[in-house]
Parts: C-alpha cells; structure tokens; sequence
C-alpha cells in the first residue's frame, strides 16, 4: 500500500472516529428532524432557496419551504446547519468501489495479486469514504474480477452492518471472449488467469451470462461494446450487433437495464442501436451518432475524471499547468457535443480510477468542460434519480421522497467546486456526517 494510500485510510478512519456511533452504525430512523442550513437547492429549479428548512420523519422528507411556514410536531430534533446548501443526496451511476486509484495499483495487480476477501474489505472502506462524501447513491459497473462480491457489499449496507450508499449493482460485466484483461495479451498463453468480466461468444452464451448475474442480484448488466483489440491496440467493436441484443432483450425482459462501455464511434453506435439504455465513456463518438443516443433516449456519462486521473498518473498532466492530453481533448469534444444536441447527461465518474470520496471532481470537471454549476447538479441528483428509474424515490427534495441529504459550506449551484466541503449527510433519514464530526 502506497504512502498517500496509508494517509487516506487514515483519514476515513479519523472522520469515523470523530462522527461517533452515527457513522459507524445505522439506527431505524425515528421521530421528526428540521434540518435549517442557510439554503436549499431541491433540485426542482436551478435557484437555491434562502431561508429554507427541511422537515424529514420517520426516513422520509415530510416537508420543504421557508423554515416559518413549517409546522415541526413537539419534540423535533432540529439540527442547525449555518454556511451550507443542502442539497439531494449525490449520485454517481459510474463507480467500482472494488478497485483503488492505478498511480497505488495497476489494475492487473489489482486483479491478479489482491485476494477477493482483501478487495471486498477494501470496497467496504470505498463505500464508506462515498457515502462521507455526500455521495448517498451509487451504480456500480463491474466488480473487476471480484466475481459476485457486490451482492455482499450491497446487502450488508442495506442490512446496516456497514455505511455506504444505496448500492445499483452490476456483478460481473459481460465482455467478448479473449477481449478483456488480464490478459490474453502481455502473458503467457498457458496461463489460465482470472478475468476482470464474464467471457462469451455467441448469442447462446450471451444470453446464458445475462440470466445468470440477473440470478446471482445484477440491478443492471453491463455489457463491453468494444476494447482495445485492434491489431494496433486500437480500441474497436468486439461484440457483435446480434450479440448485444441478445444481452439487451433478455435483462429488458426481466426488468433490468443495461449499461455499456464504449469508446469508439462504431461501439457507441452498435450499443445504442442494440437498445442498451446509458453509454458509458463515448469519448469517440460522432456528432451524428450523439444524434442517435438522443433520438433513443439514451442517457450518457462522460467519465471525464477518469480520463484526468490516466492522464496525470502515466502522462504527467498537471490539472491547472499542463494542457490537456490528445484524450483528455477527445473526452471534452464528445462531452461538449453530447450537451449541445441536448444528451441526458448523467453524473457518471468512473470513481475507482481515482480515489474514492473525491467523487465530486466529475460535476466540477462537466462544469469545466461546459455544463453550467446547476446543470451539474441536476446531472447528480434528479437526473441521476431518473437514469435510474427512482425518480420517485431519491433525487429531489420534495415531500414523500426519502430523505437522502447532503450539506455543503458555501453554495454549490453557484460554485460547483463546493461540492468538495461536505459538512452534513443523511441517508433515509439516517445521519451519518454532521459539521461538529467534520475532520
């Protein structure tokens, strides 16, 4: 474990210590609590309201307007919040709280070295490190050769055995044969190596993989519409149209969408055409195939801090001196088109390359690359919500929505950079973050 590794263990480890039993355990929320910041920004607008408050009870927001007109029941807890903007709970749709940034760990080493009981311990800590961060909602694409240990995570963070955020989840991924690492290249051939995704050719074993991490608790499937397999080392398609429809019709039939990775003008068609609902990365598409995705109404995420992250760990990019990389230009060229034709844009990180905690360097990075600050809220919160399908449910402040909440010093509809002093965090009317447990 690399030394600035060591230090951010640490400090998760302080921000526990310091929050108390509220951020280590998980109690049934009870009663009523009238949370009073300086602000709200509910989502609903692009203005953050002066005066506002909040009445949450019993895990659920009851109310939400200036703090006279509500009418808090005897024996409200009220916590008061002064300097912040309380926002929805953040949303990340692009994570993998299985791995850690490649500057402490390359993702073979990762794979290939790190037991999975070590890694699931790890992305316990990363689900913890998220949810402190305000980050109380979370799609996690792939466990990355960790096989189903995502159930786990999930299911301990529901059960309250460990902090973390609501959990999407997509098990093992779905990759073409011989397309995807470890391996086949760079090794031995006669070596049989773990794979960081479940293997198939064929519209048979396409539909096969579908089903089975349908049945092991896949809340989404992913599906890799290309790699890096051309003979140059190019990326390029690797499963084929039939393929992905295949993957796409079966998850559609039992209820469950389906991601893809796809870099490439042709992947990122392929996929759309193949009904796939988000794109993932894009960083090649065309204007024209950026026309597709919303003619079919599918969401996208930009991932552009993974892209930042590569860049300043193997190409030694310097955020704020160097000019950007040949890819990183790519990333904000696909990002700037896709918000110009009028994409839904979800806030989708890629967090895993990067540490984990600092999720909110995408909605800061879609600002630098053209988004406005309330256009990157939105893409975190409501329009999270909706790629999701929870609308109902989480994105917004608004009565009978659960109350899934994050304060910040200052006022990030207005400076999106914000995002990264956190000072307060409920989930489901849990309080797990207040300013006095701040580190």
């Amino acid at each position: 474990m690399g030394w600035s590794r060591h230090k951010r263990w640490a400090g998760w480890m302080a921000a526990l210590w310091m929050a108390g039993a509220a951020a280590t355990t998980v109690a049934p929320p009870k009663g009523d609590v009238l949370l009073v910041p300086d602000r709200v920004w509910t989502a609903e607008g692009d203005m953050a309201r002066s005066g506002w408050a909040v009445l949450v009870h019993d895990g659920a927001i009851s109310a939400v307007g200036p703090e006279a007109s509500l009418h808090a029941p005897a024996g409200t807890q009220r916590i008061a919040l002064p300097g912040t903007t309380l926002t929805p709970g953040l949303i990340d749709l692009h994570s993998h709280v299985f791995l850690h940034p490649y500057n402490e760990t390359l993702w073979n080493d990762q794979v290939l070295k790190e037991p999975q009981d070590y890694r699931t311990l790890e992305a316990a800590a990363h689900a913890r490190a998220t949810l402190l961060a305000g980050f109380t909602t979370l799609r996690d694409l792939g466990t990355e050769g960790a096989g189903y240990a995502d159930v786990s995570i999930k299911r301990a963070i529901d059960e309250g055995m460990i902090p973390g955020p609501r959990m999407f989840i997509a098990t093992r991924a779905i990759v073409a044969t011989a397309s995807y690492g470890p391996g086949p290249r760079g090794f031995r051939p006669d070596m049989d190596l773990p794979s960081g995704a479940q293997e198939v050719s064929g519209v048979d074993e396409a539909i096969r993989a579908t089903r089975e991490q349908a049945g092991r608790g896949a809340d989404w499937i992913k599906l890799y519409a290309d790699y890096r397999v051309g003979v140059d080392g190019s990326t390029q398609p690797t499963l084929s149209l039939a393929e992905m429809k295949a993957i796409v019709d079966t998850a559609h039939l039992s209820g469950r969408p389906v991601a893809a990775h796809a870099s490439s003008d042709e992947g990122v068609r392929l996929a759309v055409e193949a009904g796939v609902d988000s794109i993932e990365h894009g960083y090649g598409a065309s204007e024209s195939t950026f026309r597709l995705l919303k003619q079919h109404g599918t969401a996208y995420e930009p991932t552009l801090t993974a892209v930042e992250s590569t860049a300043q760990y193997f190409e030694h990019y310097v955020p704020g001196q160097s000019e950007p990389t040949a890819r990183m230009k790519d990333a904000e060229r696909a990002f700037r088109t896709a918000l110009k034709l009028g994409v839904t844009i979800g806030n989708g990180s890629d967090v895993g390359v990067f540490a984990h905690g600092d999720n909110w360097r995408e909605p800061a990075n879609m600002v630098r690359d053209g988004m406005t600050a309330p256009q990157a809220l939105h893409a975190a919160t409501d329009v999270a919500a909706r790629i999701l399908r929870q609308q109902d449910k989480f994105g917004r402040i608004a009565p009978g929505m659960r109350a899934d909440l994050a304060a910040f010093t200052g006022d990030p509809s207005t400076h999106i950079d914000d995002l990264r002093h956190v000072a307060f965090v409920m989930k489901d009317g849990t309080v797990y973050r207040t300013p006095q447990a701040t580190p």
